[in-house]
């Protein structure tokens, strides 16, 4: 697990800038519409929530789904006829079960495990009668906990007519454990597919997420709550932040978009739209980069030709391109369990999102004391992620070592660069980091949730005194290996490092020491990343403003109000009460009062006076982290503690 405390800046290896100019002081993230991100997909079309309109084609659905009862009928004479094939304790659970599912997204849609059912021909019975009867439910047979008996499980089909074809797991596949959270399926959507969706029509509904204050799989847990799909039914490109207002691109398999675009008018900061049908899902990876809007308020120097210099010469010289920092909001959940060892409290205050530790708590309480099988008891591509940030452990440290002892303004023997002579077809690529879930909260360096296209990734080579006299490469073509089987390392005294820390900890960058492949770095052929990055269309603009809660860049849906005012008004609307709400309760940035005591600081008593705001707009691509360019500018941590300080 991630430790107790926040890492620093300093622990993490990020400890370098690219040139001496002074920053300055400015808040970042004040509000979460200061800091706006949109995808910008493999195509290079910026990703935007532009409509809400459903797309022209038609998905088909046949006469008899046409015909079959919706979750909203009258289901009384199914439920008696249910009543007579399986008794009343089950007909009352599958009676809730429909209730439910009427009620919409607020109410709860676990699946339900009927009673334990030895007979194979009845239980044939009961699932052709959920065929034909319920074909907006799913069921499929599950083992009981004791191991040996057999239970059916109900829930809600992800197909808009349903049924089993349409949205579940196979019906044939026997499931241990009935807890939604103790069974799993790595495959990243529903495969089966379903007997009514149109041959001409892409199996993928291919719609634009639009998010404010959620992360990703929070946003996507609420629309599959809504739609009784599991968070994996869903493809994306790459995680984007928590704290900021979103859009990115995300699919789903066989989901008719009318469905989803019911949900908008229930959607609270989150909205969904620019529905399209296409043929393959979104894995990680499939994106070009981000194009970011962030606002730092509060901006305070010596003089503004110092903030103009700073902002120039992020421009200009760009920053070194380290891995950032996670957050990390439940370090006193994790310190009472290191102190007390109470493994039953900890499990009900981590949050669901937090897999890793809760399978790991999960494991402990069945087995104490076996701490190898606990860690095996985490998704498998969620514990490669923990191999992953101790590689970009050892990166952010080399990347510091190679600025520190060489400089930026020139390549050096021995450097690593991408090879400008070597031929297209003999370029190498990379394995393409794939996650199941893409949670990432409980690693404290925040690695690898969007990973570069495999495509995009060249072959490298060892700079020699040839190409110095060349003069083909320059500091924008170094690039230093995330560690693996295949990484090559550099041929100067950087590569030193990555052996020295990593003997430090124990670990063995060459050899496998305990034989959990997943936990070992030679399980992974390694990759490589620049280790300079300029933004891509700066722009910058000072702004002066008044009110700490005004808002100092549009939206998404800012746009849409204006320029589609009809409809857009009714989404607007629900949207500004919830944000009424969330500042209400948000005290994870400054106050009102502390952004006076901040004015009364710098010379300005009058809380109303004018304020200077700075907002900035840049590409970075995938993998890149806007919060170290904001580094880069202010010449301050970004670190949790020192951020607190901020707002003290």
């Amino acid at each position: 697990m991630a430790r107790s405390t926040s890492l620093s800046e300093a622990e993490a290896g990020i400890s370098c800038f690219t040139s001496s100019l002074p920053g300055f002081r400015g808040v970042l993230k004040h509000r979460y519409a200061d800091f706006i991100v949109h995808e910008v997909a493999r195509d290079g079309a910026l990703v935007q929530l532009t409509s809400f309109d459903l797309p022209t084609e038609c998905v088909d659905v046949n006469e008899e789904d046409k015909a079959a009862p919706s979750a909203e009928a009258d289901h009384s004479p199914a439920l008696e006829s249910f009543r007579s094939l399986c008794g009343d304790a089950d007909c009352n659970a599958l009676k809730s079960l429909l209730e439910r599912v009427s009620a919409g997204g607020d109410s709860d849609v676990s699946p339900v495990i009927l009673s334990p059912d030895a007979d194979k021909a009845h239980r044939s019975d009961v699932h052709n009668f959920f065929k034909k009867t319920f074909k907006f439910l799913v069921t499929d047979t599950v083992e009981h906990s004791d191991g040996v008996q057999r239970c059916i499980r109900v829930r809600l089909g992800s197909g808009a007519g349903g049924g089993r074809g349409g949205g579940g797991r196979g019906r044939g596949r026997k499931r241990k454990n009935m807890g939604s959270s103790d069974w799993r399926d790595d495959r990243p959507f529903d495969s089966r597919g379903s007997s009514n969706w149109s041959d001409n029509v892409g199996k993928f509904l291919r719609f634009h997420l639009y998010k404010e204050n959620k992360d990703t799989q929070e946003a996507l847990g609420v629309i599959g709550k809504m739609l009784g799909l599991q968070p994996r039914s869903f493809g994306f490109a790459g995680t984007k932040d928590k704290r900021a207002v979103t859009t990115q691109q995300v699919t789903v398999f066989k989901v008719q978009a009318s469905r989803l675009a019911a949900l908008n008018n229930r959607l609270f900061g989150i909205k969904v739209g620019n529905f399209c049908y296409v043929k393959e899902g979104l894995v990680l990876g499939q994106l070009t980069g981000n194009r970011f809007t962030i606002t730092l308020r509060g901006v305070t120097a010596e003089s503004e030709d110092m903030i103009k210099n700073a902002v120039d010469g992020l421009g200009k010289n760009g920053f070194i391109n380290y891995y950032g920092l996670q957050r990390d909001d439940i370090n006193e959940v994790r310190k009472h369990y290191k102190e007390h060892g109470d493994i039953d409290m900890a499990l009900r205050n981590f949050p669901r999102h937090l897999v890793a530790e809760r399978a790991i708590l999960q494991c402990l309480k069945k087995c104490p004391g076996n701490h190898l099988q606990a860690l095996k008891g985490i998704p498998r591509t969620l514990r490669m992620m923990y191999v992953h940030s101790y590689q970009s452990y050892l990166w952010n440290h080399a990347a510091s070592m190679r600025v520190e002892k060489y400089g930026i303004s020139q390549v050096v023997e021995g450097d690593l660069v991408y090879n400008k002579e070597c031929p297209p077809e003999e370029s190498t690529s990379v394995n393409i980091l794939e996650t199941d879930d893409g949670h990432t909260n409980s690693i404290e360096i925040d690695l690898c949730s969007e990973a570069q296209p495999e495509e995009s990734i060249q072959s490298v080579k060892i700079v020699d005194s040839g190409d110095l006299l060349k003069g083909i490469y320059t500091f924008d073509d170094v690039v230093l290996p995330l560690p693996g089987s295949q990484a090559l390392f550099p041929g100067n005294e950087v590569a030193e490092i990555y052996h020295e820390m990593a003997r430090k900890d124990g670990i063995s960058l060459t050899e496998n020491a305990h034989g959990v492949k997943e936990f070992s770095i030679t399980s992974m052929k390694g990759g490589y990343r620049r280790v300079f990055q300029r933004p891509i269309g700066f722009k910058w603009e000072l702004m002066t403003y008044t009110d700490d809660s005004s808002s100092l860049a549009e939206t998404d849906l800012d746009v849409l109000s204006r320029t589609k005012p009809k409809e857009a008004n009714e989404l607007i609307s629900n949207q500004e009460q919830q944000d009424k709400l969330e500042k209400a309760l948000d005290t994870s940035v400054p106050t009102n009062e502390n952004s006076s005591q901040e004015n009364k600081l710098i010379g300005s008593p009058d809380t109303l006076s004018k304020k200077l705001a700075l907002k900035l707009a840049f590409i970075l691509p995938a993998s890149c982290y806007a919060t170290m360019a904001i580094r880069e500018l202010l010449k301050t941590s970004t670190s949790v503690a020192y951020q607190k300080t901020l707002s003290c």
